[in-house]
C-alpha cells in the first residue's frame, strides 16, 4: 500500500532511498540547496549525486523542511552526523505526530561521542521515540540506486515499527531484517568507518592481505568490545549492522573511508584529502569520537585510537602501524 514519504537529505543515501520509495510510494525529498531542488524537480535527476540515473515520477523536491514533512506518515533521515542534530531540533515541532523515523546516519557526534540515536531521542519530543527505527548494514547508495540485491538490518526497540517499515521498503532487490538491538547496530556502522580508514592505509602501504585481514578482524573485535560494554548485543555484530558492512566498507572501492585511507598513505594531508571530497567521510569525526569514548569507558580501542592520532598529525601512517603492531602482547579474547 503507497504511503507518504518523507526524505531529508539529498546527497547519495538520501537520493537511492527516495529512489527506491518512489517506486512505490509518493516521496518527498528535502534538499538545503533551492537550486538543488529546483533541478531536480526539472530535470527528474539529482545534479549532484547518482546524476545519471533518473527519479521516479512520484519523487519531488522542496527546500522547505515543513514541506517536507508535512501529513509524512514515513520519514527517513540521510543528513551527515554533524548536522542530525540541527536538522533534527528543526523537525521537533514539525515532524506529525505518527510518523515513523527512520536514521540511516552512519556516525557518532565529533563532541559528545554520542550515537544518532541518543541526539535524535534528545532532540524530538518523547511521543516520538518509540518509532525511531535505525537502518544499517552494507549498502552502497549507487549500487541500491541501481536495483543491485542489497539487505539491511531494521534496529528499533518497538519491533511493530520496524515490521511497519520492513513491509513499506523492501522489494525482490532490497531486502530488510529487523532486530531491537539499536545500541548494537548504530555503532557497528559508525566505527566500522573507522577501521575501513585503517585498512585503506594498511593497504596504501603496501603492507599485505595478512595485515588487512587482521585489521579487519581485530577491528571487530574492538567494535564488539565497546558495544557489549554500552549494553549491545554480541551477536549484533555477526550481522549484517556488524561484519557485513565492516566487510564492504573495508574492501569496496566506492567506500569513502577506505579512499581516505589510502590517500593518508600516499602522504597527501587531511585537509588536502576532504577538499577534494564531495561527500562526507564518516569515519574521520567518528574517530575522534571513538577515541572519546574509549577513554570514557576504559575500553581497549587500539586501532581506532591510532587512527584518530593519524588523523591528528600525532603520527604518521607507517608510526601508525608500528604502533598497533609493538603494544604489548596478550590473549586473543582480550
Amino acid at each position: 500500500m503507497a504511503i507518504p514519504v518523507g526524505v531529508l537529505g539529498a546527497g547519495s543515501f538520501g537520493t537511492c532511498l527516495a529512489m527506491l520509495c518512489g517506486r512505490e510510494h509518493e516521496v518527498r525529498l528535502w534538499a538545503r540547496d533551492p537550486a538543488t531542488a529546483e533541478a531536480i524537480n526539472r530535470d527528474h535527476r539529482n545534479p549532484g549525486y547518482l546524476s545519471d540515473l533518473e527519479l521516479p515520477q512520484g519523487v519531488r523536491a522542496t527546500s522547505d523542511l515543513a514541506e517536507a514533512l508535512e501529513e509524512r506518515e514515513l520519514v527517513i533521515c540521510s543528513v551527515p552526523s554533524h548536522g542530525v542534530r540541527e536538522v533534527m531540533a528543526r523537525c521537533a515541532t514539525l515532524l506529525p505526530r505518527d510518523a515513523i523515523l527512520v536514521s540511516t546516519v552512519k556516525g557518532l557526534e565529533l563532541d559528545t561521542g554520542k550515537r544518532m540515536d541518543e541526539v535524535l531521542r534528545e532532540e524530538l519530543p518523547p511521543v516520538h521515540h518509540p518509532k525511531l527505527v535505525f537502518l544499517s548494514g552494507p549498502s552502497f547508495a549507487a549500487e541500491i540506486a541501481e536495483g543491485k540485491p542489497t539487505a539491511v538490518t531494521l534496529a528499533c526497540g518497538v519491533e511493530s515499527f520496524a515490521i511497519a517499515v520492513q513491509q513499506s521498503i523492501s522489494s525482490p532487490w532490497f531486502r530488510c531484517y529487523t532486530s531491537d538491538d539499536v545500541i548494537g547496530a548504530e555503532l557497528g556502522g559508525a566505527l566500522k568507518n573507522v577501521i575501513a580508514i585503517a585498512v585503506g592505509i594498511c593497504d596504501g602501504l603496501g603492507l599485505g592481505e595478512n595485515a588487512r585481514a587482521a585489521l579487519m578482524t581485530r577491528g571487530l573485535r574492538e567494535i564488539t568490545r565497546l558495544g557489549t560494554h554500552l549494553g549491545a548485543d554480541s551477536l549484533t555484530f555477526l550481522g549484517l549492522a556488524g561484519v557485513g558492512d565492516l566487510l564492504l566498507t573495508c574492501t569496496g572501492d566506492r567506500s569513502r573511508n577506505r579512499r581516505v585511507g589510502l590517500a593518508l598513505a600516499s602522504g597527501r594531508s587531511l585537509d588536502e584529502i576532504l577538499g577534494g571530497m564531495s561527500e562526507v567521510a564518516e569515519g574521520v569525526r567518528t574517530a575522534q569520537a571513538a577515541r572519546t569514548l574509549a577513554d570514557r569507558h576504559g575500553v581497549d580501542m587500539p586501532i581506532s585510537v591510532g587512527v584518530s592520532r593519524i588523523l591528528a598529525g600525532e603520527l604518521t601512517p607507517r608510526e601508525g602501524a608500528e604502533f598497533l603492531m609493538t603494544r604489548q602482547l596478550k590473549s586473543e579474547n582480550e
